[in-house]
């Protein structure tokens, strides 16, 4: 004889925030993957403004329930789990929220404002390349060649770092307004 007994989850406001803002960041990660891209690992990283919103809204906590969320979920989803591109995308995820987490500590500390959303941005989007690039160069291609590439990375990193900061700035102008 089966028995079914229902399971009842209590959801809170911050758990239907991180839903929808992880849903949105899913779908421009998938839209994002459609994209040509000039090097293999070289995405624009949209998907990154809405963690970035979430971190300067929310805080840090939400920023990193939807960062992870949203690699996991759009990995499985893209048929990429547990794959190189999956660990490669996590490794870089990691890096940068942690980064993003240490950033916003630092910031309390230090004299005006502390970060922007540009500084914010630059510092993720590098620290997501660092930790792809080191991912990459232990896990699959442990050759010396692999460092001329870092240069190139790291500039595209910071080019499209601050193409993000920058929507994110108007994004928040336009909802403090």
């Amino acid at each position: 004889m089966l028995v079914f007994t229902a399971v009842i989850l209590n959801t809170t406001r911050e758990d239907h925030r991180i839903a929808w803002l992880t849903a949105l960041a899913i779908t421009i990660h998938i839209a994002e993957s459609a994209l040509p891209s000039p090097l293999p690992g070289v995405k624009p990283g949209l998907a990154n403004v809405i963690t970035l919103l979430a971190l300067l809204q929310f805080g840090w906590s939400t920023a990193a329930w939807i960062t992870g969320l949203r690699v996991l979920v759009g990995s499985l989803l893209m048929g990429t789990f547990l794959s190189p591109t999956f660990m490669l995308s996590l490794s870089g995820a990691l890096v940068s929220i942690i980064t993003l987490g240490l950033a916003n500590q630092l910031s309390r500390w230090l004299p005006g404002r502390g970060f922007g959303p540009v500084g914010y941005s630059v510092l993720a989007a590098m620290a997501h390349m660092a930790g792809q690039f080191y991912a990459a160069y232990m896990l699959f291609i442990p050759h010396p060649g692999l460092l001329h590439l870092l240069p190139v990375l790291m500039t595209a990193s910071v080019i499209f770092g601050i193409v993000s900061g920058m929507i994110v700035h108007m994004t928040l102008s336009r909802i403090r307004n």
